[in-house]
């Protein structure tokens, strides 16, 4: 709801599998993709992975980690599979929204 809020365009899948799926078979590039690193079927580490190869050096997607592990040992297993950054549930929407600002506005220059 609050990416709703920000007109922000939103696709949502339940595992990394349907992610790997929902990817391939669009046309669509996304800013970013909120990674959740706890998930059936394929984990968001191995979906980063698998993205990360396929999506080759052609372009740079910004995935951000979401986890409930706080451990620095858990920001740095996101970074090695692939991920841009990090967050840690709970979140405040405040915390959210400046990661996503930070990222956006890389990716813009």
């Amino acid at each position: 709801m609050f990416l709703d809020e920000l007109n922000c365009q939103i696709d949502c899948v339940e595992n990394g599998q349907e992610f790997l799926d929902k990817i391939s078979e669009q046309d669509q590039d996304y800013d970013i993709v909120l990674m959740d690193c706890q998930m059936p079927i394929l984990d968001g580490y191995e979906a980063t992975r698998q993205f990360r190869q396929q999506e080759g050096n052609q372009k740079h997607t910004i995935i951000i980690g979401l986890t409930a592990h706080a451990m620095e040992s858990d920001r740095q297993k996101c970074l090695e599979a692939g991920m841009d950054d990090y967050l840690c549930k709970p979140f405040m929407q405040e915390e959210l929204l400046d990661l996503l600002q930070k990222w956006i506005d890389f990716s813009k220059k």
